[in-house]
């Protein structure tokens, strides 16, 4: 287990007990610079955990936010069993970037939680700069403005006309929804396609999503 932040509390945000983050890893290569979006976040206790252990143990006890940037097509039934009891519990998710690829085998979890699937006809294009518009006032997007990012584009996706879109792109490689809320009612769930690259990793309005995107999620 790699830990990255611990008890850097600093401002209102973070002023409880930091929140434990469970970061998910496995089945998508990634640069390293993804590690190091954490450690810029105060308020955080995160440890990386990939496949197959990563839903191992008791989750309730150990995880208040899973943060999920793996891509396993195919899972077991105890993965399952573990994924979907947390998720139930009310706590916290948040999907990064080809995490939406993952679990395609499993409608309960990309209908309900996800609230989006990557599929088989589903095209990407890398080294896109995309302009990012906030299109909805929220936690999530709480300071953040307009802004533009070199990442990589999903488009042909299935997206469900139940979530709550925050962002959006005009870029025609695009679908067009960039940061949701899913419908699922049992948690807190927010869908992020950004972030695939270094340069993604360190751009200071994609680290401000997702560090609210896990605040929100965690219940802060």
């Amino acid at each position: 287990m790699r830990l990255l932040s611990l008890l850097l509390l600093g401002g209102a945000l973070w002023a409880q007990d930091p929140l434990r983050v469970r970061v998910v890893t496995g089945g998508h290569d990634h640069a390293p610079s993804f590690y190091t979006m954490f450690e810029s976040m105060p308020g955080l206790n995160v440890a990386v955990e990939p496949h197959p252990r990563a839903f191992e143990g008791n989750l309730m006890k150990r995880v208040d936010v899973l943060v999920l940037y793996d891509m396993i097509t195919t899972s077991t039934p105890e993965q399952r069993d573990r994924l979907r009891t947390f998720a139930e519990s009310g706590k916290g998710i948040v999907i990064l970037h080809h995490a939406i690829c993952g679990y395609v085998d499993w409608p309960w979890w990309y209908e309900n939680v996800a609230g989006g699937r990557y599929l088989p006809t589903s095209t990407y294009k890398h080294d896109v700069t995309i302009p990012v518009k906030i299109v909805e006032d929220h936690p999530v997007t709480s300071g953040v403005k307009d802004f533009s990012i070199f990442d990589e584009t999903y488009k042909g996706m299935w997206i469900s006309d139940k979530v709550k879109v925050l962002a959006t792109t005009a870029e025609q490689t695009s679908d067009g929804p960039l940061v949701w809320i899913s419908p699922f009612a049992k948690s807190r769930v927010v869908f992020i396609q950004l972030g695939h690259g270094s340069e993604a990793h360190r751009d200071p309005n994609y680290r401000q999503l997702v560090r609210q995107a896990i605040a929100w999620a965690g219940g802060r």
